[in-house]
């Protein structure tokens, strides 16, 4: 039985209200808030967070300078056109977004969670944005878990992790897994070899082939940049295999079975860890599982398939 979570008391952890603006800002903090000046924006406050201590800006920007990190999802035009409507109904910008700076081109600011917020500001002809300038870089990739903005699909999230490892892979030396890991914002090792099918074939039913992909794989520890060529590999094995699913739902659909779950029915039915369990410390080998899909997949035979059979899947 896994030990009890040591309950923290009440009012016990950080700042009182009045520490929260004490002390002198370190010169890190000092030094961007002069590039703020420099940059035609203005700072409105230094001070620390009220939980971690950590010092943050209270800035108004130029619109311009503000930028979605480019390894987010895509923007919803519904989302961004709600926001768009309700900002100017109540005649304020209520909620800041929050932003590091840059240097790529030329130098300017990302915001991990507020894309569909600025796109809004920008549809409105707003001037600048209200924002909580983070003085750590890093915190433009570990602020996607605190991102409520818009749920994300499978689509989405995997596409957003494998753009995250792109950036990472040219601006930093980490790994995948290692002493300072990005497990926490990678979420699952899946997400990294889903989203090159994705990024490969928009229309790639990611949602089939998570179950087993996520049973075969794990973080690396080899730099992101030598583990992203390993995932797109894989990735190129995955789409191999989606197509001769593909011709298995359609030999399914001319045989007169017609269902929306014909492609997860498949999947399923060529699986070969369906029904079976990892023993403790035990990995499945993902080149070996997929080459064995791969051979089921050219085996399946269509007339033992029984409707009952795809009625069950569904339910």
């Amino acid at each position: 039985m896994p030990p009890r979570k040591k309950k923290i008391a009440a009012k016990s952890i950080g700042l009182e209200a009045a520490e929260v603006a004490e002390g002198d800002a370190p010169a890190n903090v000092t030094a961007l808030a002069e590039q703020i000046a420099s940059d035609e924006g203005a700072v409105l406050s230094t001070y620390r967070d009220p939980f971690g201590e950590h010092w943050l800006i209270l800035a108004s920007l130029p619109i311009d300078l503000v930028k979605p990190t480019p390894f987010q999802r895509q923007l919803s035009d519904t989302h961004t056109k709600k926001l768009e409507a309700v900002i100017p109904k109540i005649g304020r910008f209520l909620d800041p977004l929050i932003v590091v700076r840059h240097e790529k081109d030329g130098g300017g600011y990302w915001t991990p969670n507020g894309m569909h917020r600025l796109e809004a500001m920008n549809r409105l002809g707003a001037k600048s944005v209200m924002a909580l300038v983070v003085p750590d870089r890093e915190i433009a990739f570990r602020i996607l878990a605190l991102n409520t903005e818009k749920a994300h699909n499978l689509k989405d999230k995997s596409l957003e992790v494998v753009r995250m490892a792109t950036l990472l892979s040219e601006e930093d030396g980490s790994k995948e897994l290692d002493e300072d890991t990005w497990e926490f914002e990678f979420e699952e090792p899946s997400y990294l070899t889903i989203g090159w099918c994705y990024d490969e074939k928009a229309r790639f039913s990611g949602g089939a082939y998570q179950p087993v992909v996520k049973r075969c794989e794990q973080f690396m520890s080899e730099p992101i940049g030598k583990a992203i060529d390993i995932r797109k590999q894989r990735a190129k094995q995955l789409l191999e295999l989606d197509e001769l699913v593909i011709a298995r739902v359609a030999e399914l659909k001319e045989a007169g079975f017609q269902s929306s779950y014909l492609k997860g029915f498949v999947v399923a039915r060529i699986n070969p860890l369906r029904f079976k369990k990892a023993k403790k410390g035990e990995d499945f080998d993902f080149d070996e599982t997929i080459a064995k899909m791969k051979d089921k997949a050219e085996a399946f035979d269509i007339s033992k398939v029984k409707e009952t059979d795809i009625a069950a899947s569904a339910g």
